[in-house]
């Protein structure tokens, strides 16, 4: 091989690697919607809320505290910020389940005082729940079955998920993997 094939051979090589990785890294980049949504509906306190909660790449500070207060502790009237991630994993399941219809939230952020006080007074609910951390939420959804919600849920490996068919929801959160 001449000189002047192996530098076009190499610059051919070259340039196919350069390629491949810019492919590789536009592969790599996380896909979703350039807006993402929820619409919840509080049972306790009738409020309800629909709205974009991320746009151009960022959270939206006043979305974000409408949704902080509608998932407020309704028994003490104690707001808390409500972790992103939980918002995301419930914008994820929704497109999941291709659903529109609002989030029916049985609870969502808990005071230490509402959380010890249901700890006391009913079975399953943890000490230290990720409810007081705002990370997690119990819901169920219209016109889905509550089985239907559970398996999607499961299916997004995104935290921990549990499955309450008596009282009629499921819980879903961002912590750890696992389920009851």
């Amino acid at each position: 091989m001449t000189e002047r094939h192996a530098r076009r051979h190499f610059l051919g090589l070259a340039a196919a690697a350069v390629t491949g990785l810019i492919a590789a890294s536009a592969l790599a980049l996380p896909r979703g919607p350039a807006r993402r949504a929820l619409a919840f509906h509080n049972l306790h306190t009738g409020e309800s809320l629909d709205l974009v909660y991320w746009a151009e790449g960022r959270y939206l500070p006043g979305a974000k505290s409408r949704i902080d207060h509608l998932l407020r502790d309704f028994r003490t009237d104690t707001v808390h910020p409500i972790d992103p991630k939980l918002l995301d994993l419930l914008a994820a399941l929704r497109r999941r389940l291709r659903s529109s219809r609002p989030y029916l939230v049985i609870s969502g952020y808990r005071s230490p005082e509402t959380n010890a006080m249901l700890h006391a007074a009913t079975e399953g609910v943890a000490t230290n729940s990720l409810h007081m951390v705002g990370q997690a939420i119990d819901i169920r959804i219209p016109g889905r079955s509550l089985s239907t919600l559970h398996r999607a849920a499961l299916a997004m490996r995104a935290g921990g998920v549990g499955y309450y068919p008596h009282s009629d929801f499921i819980h879903v959160d961002v912590g750890r993997l696992r389920r009851w």
